[in-house]
C-alpha cells in the first residue's frame, strides 16, 4: 500500500494534491490542526482518512500519525505538507521524521535563504539572474530624504514578509509618491525590526516558473503567466495560463542547482518596460497557483509524492512518473475572478473585467477549485464566502 499524509488541507490548493494522487492510486491521509473551521480536504472524496491533529502537539502529532501508519502497513507514508508554517517546524526535524515518514522538502538553510528576498536578489546577481535594480538609504538618511530622490514609483517589501502573518496583497506596497513610499518604509521596518527591501516597479506582466527538485536537481518544472488577479491593486492571481518559456527554466534550474535545493518551489518574475523578465522572489512550498498543475496536466503532484516516498523507502523505491509533455491550460478561480471583474472596471479597465466574465463562460476554462466529480469541497469553499458576506 501507497499513503500520502498532505497537511493543512483547509487550503483550497491541496485539493489537487488529494485528487491526483487518489486517481493515481494512491491511499490520500488529510490532516488538519483542532480549530480550523471545515477543511476542504474533508470534504473530497478522494480522502480515503481524515486525521484532526491536536494543535498543542505540535509537530509530534503529525510524527505519532506517521509511526502509526507505518507500523501498520509496513511502510513509511509520504509525508506531503502543504502549509507554510507546517512545513517550517517539518524542516527543523526532517532527520526525526525520516524515521517514520518520506519527506522531500528543504532543509531550514534552504528554506530561510529562499524566503529571503533579500538572499534571493544576491543569488540572482551571483548566477547572472536578472533582478530588479535596488535601492538602499545611505547612512544615517531618514525615510523621507530617501524617498525624495528615488525615481517613481518604486516598490517597498519586507525581506520576509509571510513569517510575519502579511498575506500576499499586504507584502508589499507601490509607492507612488513619496510620502507612501516613506509610510510603507516605517511600517514594514516596525512589524519585522529590519529595514524593507526597495526596488524599482517593474510594469510588465508577471510570470511564474514552479519546479519538483531533490537535492539540486530539478525532476520537472512548469511556467505560467498571471492573468488576472484579486485584488487588482496587487493580490494573487486569479487567472493564469501555462507557458512554455525554457529561459525561465533555466533560471530556475541554475538557483536550484546552486543551493542545493530539495522539494517544490515557485519562482516569481515580473517584466519589466522592455519586456524581459525579472526575478522577483521564491515560494519555497505549495504555491497559490498549484492547481494549474493538475489541470495541465503535469504529474507534478504525483512526481511529489513518489521522490518523497522513495526517501522514506529506498527498499521499496518506486520509479518516477514521466514528464507530462507542454500543454497550454487556463485556470482561474471562478470567486476570486468574479470579484476582479468588478475591480477592473473600477479601474476603467473593461477589457480586463470582460476577458474574466468570457472566461467564467469556457468550458475549456478549468476552475482551480470546482470540480463537477467532487462538488462538495466547492460547494463548502462557496458556502463559507457567502457567510463572509453576511453582516
Amino acid at each position: 500500500m501507497v499513503t500520502a499524509v498532505i497537511t493543512d488541507v483547509h487550503y483550497r490548493m491541496s485539493l489537487a494534491l488529494i485528487r491526483d494522487l487518489a486517481q493515481a492510486g494512491v491511499r490520500t491521509v488529510c490532516c488538519e490542526w483542532e480549530g480550523v473551521p471545515a477543511p476542504l480536504g474533508f470534504a473530497s472524496k478522494y480522502a480515503d482518512e481524515t486525521a484532526l491533529l491536536p494543535g498543542k502537539e505540535g509537530p509530534d502529532a503529525l510524527w505519532n500519525l506517521c509511526a502509526r501508519l507505518a507500523e501498520k502497513e509496513g511502510a513509511r507514508p509520504a509525508l506531503l505538507p502543504v502549509g507554510a508554517a507546517t512545513l517550517a517546524a517539518l524542516a527543523e526535524e526532517r532527520e526525526r521524521f525520516g524515521r517514520v515518514c518520506g519527506l522531500c522538502i528543504p532543509a531550514p538553510e534552504q528554506l530561510d535563504d529562499f524566503n529571503s528576498k533579500e538572499t534571493v536578489a544576491r543569488l540572482g546577481e551571483k548566477l547572472d539572474i536578472p533582478v530588479p535594480r535596488r535601492f538602499s538609504p545611505q547612512e544615517g538618511e531618514d525615510p523621507a530624504a530617501f524617498f525624495a530622490r528615488l525615481p517613481l514609483p518604486c516598490v517597498v517589501k519586507p525581506l520576509c514578509g509571510e513569517k510575519f502573518g502579511l498575506s500576499a496583497a499586504r507584502r508589499y506596497v507601490i509607492a507612488r509618491t513619496p510620502g507612501q513610499g516613506t509610510e510603507a518604509f516605517v511600517r514594514f521596518q516596525s512589524i519585522t525590526n529590519a529595514p524593507p527591501m526597495v526596488q524599482e516597479y517593474l510594469p510588465g506582466g508577471g510570470l511564474g516558473c514552479s519546479v519538483a527538485a531533490e537535492e539540486g536537481r530539478v525532476y520537472a518544472a512548469l511556467c505560467h503567466r498571471r492573468v488576472r488577479e484579486y485584488p487588482v491593486s496587487g493580490g494573487p492571481s486569479s487567472c493564469c495560463v501555462r507557458i512554455d518559456r525554457p529561459d525561465l527554466e533555466d533560471c530556475a534550474a541554475r538557483m536550484v542547482r546552486e543551493t542545493g535545493y530539495t522539494g517544490l518551489a515557485m519562482f516569481e518574475f515580473k517584466e519589466g518596460a522592455d519586456g524581459a523578465p525579472r526575478l522577483l522572489e521564491v515560494n519555497p512550498r505549495v504555491w497559490g497557483t498549484f492547481p494549474l498543475t493538475r489541470i495541465s496536466g503535469s504529474g507534478l503532484p504525483l512526481l511529489w509524492h513518489t521522490l518523497s516516498w522513495n526517501r522514506g523507502n529506498p527498499d521499496r523505491a518506486r520509479p518516477l512518473p514521466p514528464v507530462s509533455p507542454f500543454r497550454p491550460r487556463k485556470m482561474q478561480f471562478g470567486a476570486s475572478d468574479l470579484m476582479s471583474a468588478v475591480g477592473y472596471l473600477k479601474r476603467g479597465r473593461p477589457g480586463k473585467a470582460l476577458g474574466a466574465l468570457a472566461d467564467l463562460l469556457n468550458p475549456a476554462v478549468r476552475d482551480g477549485l470546482w470540480e463537477w466529480s467532487d462538488p462538495k469541497p466547492g460547494l463548502m469553499y462557496y458556502r463559507s464566502l457567502l457567510k463572509k458576506e453576511k453582516p
